[in-house]
């Protein structure tokens, strides 16, 4: 494998505070705050804050604009936050938030269990979502869920996910994220689905979120990386999954990611000791042993 180029560096976007703790047992504010913060120490540039969800639909965001309004932000680090539509969004802009995301499923069953509404019902507010964050001077970012599988409807075709990323250019949003909500991608998968979105959407900066639901985490991280792939979300001791996908573990841990990346001889930016100690942290906030091997193990000796 001579002939390919991976990339010299990779922007990691930190998920455990919001998808890591949406699926674990409510923790306080305080423990929330104290994490983010934690976070902001390593090196990472890039943190997945909060979420702006119906407090009966995720109850472990009810405090998200208490936990935004104590962190202690930091100028070298983009904080952003998952909106699930219009009045989301409003909410997201009027804490302060400039890079917002919004949620779309490629399944339509897991959509409706997620959100309550049907993928086109969602897909139908993005023009009006992208207008609203454009002019609050931000930027929103459309993450399909489900996108290698729903564990409701099974496989989902590659067709099906990229008319929902094409709805989603129409819509004038800025970049892509691909999620493997179930843990179903395999590495062929993610090539196919990489190089096809890559064919309809040359233009469009994607990202992909693995779980490692089967253990196929970070071999599909590999896989995107020979295809050019330099941006991925992982979660702080593999904390997460997802509430409405029922068998989801959690993401790839983000010193798994980081050490397999460094190692790899591609830049971060991350201090490795430093987020496993985090990783740590995150283990006695949510009081259970979480699935980071490297958390275990710590880093390679040299």
């Amino acid at each position: 494998m001579s002939d390919v180029t991976f990339p010299s560096r990779v922007s990691v976007r930190e998920v455990g505070p919001r998808d890591g703790l949406q699926n674990e047992d409510p923790v306080p504010a305080d423990a929330k705050v104290e994490l983010i913060d934690a976070l902001g120490r390593t090196g990472l540039r890039r943190i997945e804050a909060v979420s702006f969800v119906h407090p009966k639909a995720i109850p472990q965001m009810a405090d998200a604009d208490e936990v935004w309004s104590r962190v202690r932000r930091s100028p070298d680090i983009r904080y952003s936050a998952l909106v699930p539509n219009v009045r989301g969004a409003e909410r997201a802009l009027a804490a302060g938030f400039t890079e917002l995301e919004v949620v779309v499923s490629a399944s339509d069953t897991h959509n409706r269990r997620n959100i309550n509404r049907s993928t086109a019902e969602s897909l139908a507010d993005l023009p009006e979502l992208a207008s609203l964050v454009h002019s609050a001077g931000g930027t929103l970012q459309l993450i399909v869920s489900t996108a290698w599988g729903c564990p409701y409807e099974g496989d989902v075709p590659v067709s099906r996910v990229l008319s929902v990323v094409s709805s989603g250019a129409r819509a004038g949003v800025d970049s892509l994220a691909y999620g493997d909500t179930t843990g179903m991608a395999t590495p062929p998968r993610v090539t196919r689905l990489v190089e096809e979105t890559r064919a309809a959407h040359p233009s469009l900066p994607l990202g992909l979120h693995f779980h490692n639901t089967r253990g196929t985490g970070l071999a599909n991280v590999y896989a995107a990386l020979q295809l050019g792939v330099d941006d991925f979300d992982a979660s702080v001791g593999g904390l997460g999954g997802c509430p409405y996908a029922p068998g989801a573990s959690g993401n790839i841990a983000t010193e798994e990611l980081v050490y397999l990346l460094e190692d790899m001889g591609i830049d971060t930016g991350v201090d490795l000791p430093a987020l496993i100690e985090v990783a740590g942290l995150a283990e006695r906030l949510v009081g259970r042993k979480l699935d980071s091997q490297v958390l275990r193990a710590g880093p390679a000796v040299r």
